[in-house]
């Protein structure tokens, strides 16, 4: 097993909020994703959008800074910002069926080398929360997933088949883990990134499935 220094948390979230453009609407699942909010470059706009009913919220804030009644679909309290709109459950869910979501990014259990997600409940849990993840995982125009590359005891997350029930079927377009970022691609699964000291023999050896090495593979970018 490869031992070396991994990309903290915060800083997966930080290379995931690298691929919001300006304007984009965004949805952010629970967990690393969540923290993208606060690592938006100052002069890029970028909409906010919840499950749970606002769209144009601004970054996560200290609970004692809080107000109660605006929070993330994580119940984490967030900046109000001006133009910030609310709504009920079904206007929200209406904009992700409708295709209105530019970008979504979710934690994941299980990603398998066709773009298969599986994120909401493993086989030794009988009860499970799929939330708005299904919804989200088929309609959002680019899905990005965030997660730690191995389990905490060191199996594969990144797989050939995933054994959990899926989330959705060929819907991964871009990984980001604390070691690596892979493109998901007809082909399957381009090692495009690696942490700083990585190198692509050590990614491959945490990850089940054979990676297709990119010609520019580079160190991932974190500005």
């Amino acid at each position: 097993m490869v031992d070396k220094e991994k990309l903290e948390r915060e800083t997966i979230a930080l290379r995931a909020a690298n691929e919001f453009q300006d304007g984009s609407i965004v949805n952010l699942g629970i967990g690393i994703p969540t923290m993208a909010t606060n690592f938006i470059p100052e002069g890029r706009e970028v909409i906010f959008h919840t499950e749970n009913g606002c769209l144009g919220f601004g970054p996560i804030l200290d609970p004692e800074d809080a107000d109660p009644d605006l929070v993330n679909a994580g119940g984490q309290a967030v900046t109000s910002q001006p133009g910030m709109a609310f709504f009920d459950h079904a206007d929200s869910f209406g904009m992700i069926r409708s295709g209105r979501i530019d970008i979504c990014v979710l934690g994941g259990m299980q990603v398998s080398e066709k773009g298969d997600l599986a994120n909401w409940i493993t086989p030794n849990r009988k009860v499970g929360n799929i939330g708005g993840g299904m919804d989200l995982a088929f309609l959002a125009k680019k899905l990005i997933v965030t997660m730690e590359h191995v389990t905490k005891d060191g199996g594969f997350k990144i797989v050939k088949e995933c054994n959990y029930k899926l989330t959705a079927p060929r819907c991964v377009n871009l990984i980001i883990t604390d070691i690596a970022v892979i493109e998901v691609i007809g082909d399957g699964l381009l090692l495009k990134e690696v942490a700083p000291s990585w190198t692509p023999d050590e990614v491959q050896e945490l990850t089940e499935p054979k990676l297709i090495i990119a010609p520019d593979l580079k160190e991932i970018e974190l500005i």
